[in-house]
């Protein structure tokens, strides 16, 4: 009889504290069977990606990681590539699998995998079991009080940290359970990176797997009562730099809900669990409005002309590059290309920028940095573009237009950000580095910085292309939803 229980991780990666792994533990305890360990490289979403991709070198670095710690528990760890609609039920299958444990994933595709899955499972007789695990509440937890979903992120905030208990904050005691694990598998061989056609000495400067998001947090729990104070400055350590573990899992949410409460009454405790919180608004709105994932939230919003043609396909690309001539969005820029992290305040300049005085389509950008961005988190990436473009839920006003001169004279005043990444303005001085353009010759000459030749000239004027976006968002203007 089949009996046994298959723990499938995906976006999880971590032994502790992890829904689906104790849900797993539990069921083979009931049944004294026990319980095996998956991880899938879906080839239907690498064969998409670049093959230099830091997400998949830290993928594999945190299943070593997971591995040693299932097997300090006392389990293994099998890693397979190909579809996982094929491939999990085959497994389950071989193993003697009567059930299929996994945590929620709510992206579109993931939903449309997943019922694949669970299809061709109940076709063997087998069962796929989901869980809550990626986020503190979700899909149709929090709603207002008359059963509506909320769209506004303050009356969800309010809502939300109304409805926190320790109850969901709670870790799940998975090492209490893990006698269940079973010993005496012995796994195939895993694919390699390079097997499955990627670079394996392309890594990020972040350490990986679960010991890696751990020595993180311990060292921001020393800086984050000061986080209000340090997170918009590019040029110092504010952020926790813990966005890649959330996205993969190899952090619990639960456990940082509790690290930030623990701070709650410093400002910065108070600005760090708002933003958790901003995480878990922007899975509900994926949840409850797959479609804006892929066009406005505010269907109004795709009226707007956006900039076509050659010279807009130039600038965008120009933009890509870091080479706009604005030097604290090409700094930004240059951060992405080279390290796939961009500071969360650089975000929303770049993305500004890229919209409001290019006069490009969001998407364009919001698919440049999915496919850049370490932390690539569809549900954040999507709700941050639609913020800076004004389309999204609780967006900016569409007259709010970021200078890139004044956000650069603000958040990196010395121009320190900007030297390590545009180094050929390196030897302007502290005034003159925001707006290259507006230096005296003299100064310009003294660092040796010709431009048009060492460095671009603006590709627009910041003023002029404010008073087009104005027009532009003209057509939205007088909408009952911008009140």
């Amino acid at each position: 009889m089949n009996n046994n229980q298959l723990m499938w991780f995906r976006r999880d990666l971590r032994a502790t504290d992890n829904a689906a792994l104790y849900h797993a533990l539990s069921a083979a305890k009931a049944a004294s069977s026990t319980v095996h360990c998956v991880f899938v490289f879906d080839e239907s979403i690498l064969k998409h990606l670049p093959r230099r991709d830091r997400r998949v070198t830290f993928i594999w670095d945190s299943l070593l990681d997971l591995k040693a710690a299932l097997q300090a528990l006392g389990g293994q760890l099998h890693v397979l590539y190909g579809k996982p609609v094929t491939l999990i039920p085959q497994l389950a299958q071989q193993l003697s699998v009567s059930q299929v444990h996994t945590n929620h994933d709510d992206e579109p595709d993931a939903l449309t995998r997943d019922c694949a899955v669970a299809q061709a499972l109940q076709d063997q007789v087998m069962q796929l079991a989901t869980y809550k695990d990626h986020v503190i509440f979700e899909r149709n937890e929090i709603m207002s009080q008359v059963g509506n979903r909320y769209s506004v992120f303050t009356p969800y905030k309010n809502a939300w940290l109304k409805a926190l208990t320790p109850f969901y904050i709670k870790p799940y005691p998975v090492a209490s359970y893990s006698v269940a694990l079973d010993a005496t598998a012995q796994p195939k061989p895993w694919p390699s990176l390079n097997s499955m056609g990627f670079d394996d000495s392309y890594r990020m400067l972040t350490p990986a797997g679960e010991q890696g998001a751990q020595r993180l947090l311990a060292d921001f729990m020393s800086r984050m009562a000061q986080y209000h104070a340090t997170r918009d400055f590019p040029a110092v350590k504010g952020p926790s730099y813990l966005s890649v573990h959330l996205r993969f899992g190899t952090v619990s949410i639960r456990q940082l809900v509790n690290a930030a409460l623990t701070q709650a009454s410093s400002e910065g405790g108070k600005i760090w669990l708002n933003e958790l919180i901003w995480r878990d608004f922007y899975h509900q709105i994926m949840h409850h409005h797959p479609q804006a994932m892929t066009g406005a939230f505010k269907s109004e919003y795709a009226a707007i002309a956006w900039e076509q043609g050659d010279t807009a396909d130039k600038r965008f690309n120009a933009w890509c590059e870091g080479r706009t001539g604005y030097p604290l969005v090409d700094a930004a820029q240059r951060q992405l290309n080279q390290t796939g992290y961009m500071h969360n305040r650089l975000r929303m300049v770049s993305a500004c920028f890229l919209i409001k005085d290019l006069g490009i389509d969001w998407r364009r950008g919001e698919a440049y940095f999915a496919t850049h961005l370490n932390d690539f988190d569809l549900a954040a990436n999507n709700g941050g573009w639609q913020w800076a473009s004004s389309s999204g839920c609780d967006a900016q006003p569409y007259f709010r237009i970021f200078n890139p001169i004044t956000q650069s004279e603000k958040f990196d005043e010395k121009g320190k950000f900007i030297r390590r990444y545009v180094p050929e303005l390196a030897d302007l001085n502290d005034k003159d580095i925001h707006a290259p353009w507006l230096a005296a010759g003299l100064s310009l000459k003294a660092a040796g910085v010709e431009l048009g030749k060492h460095y671009p000239l603006p590709l627009v004027n910041h003023a002029d292309a404010r008073n087009t976006t104005l027009l532009r968002y003209a057509v939205v203007k007088n909408s009952k939803d911008l009140v």
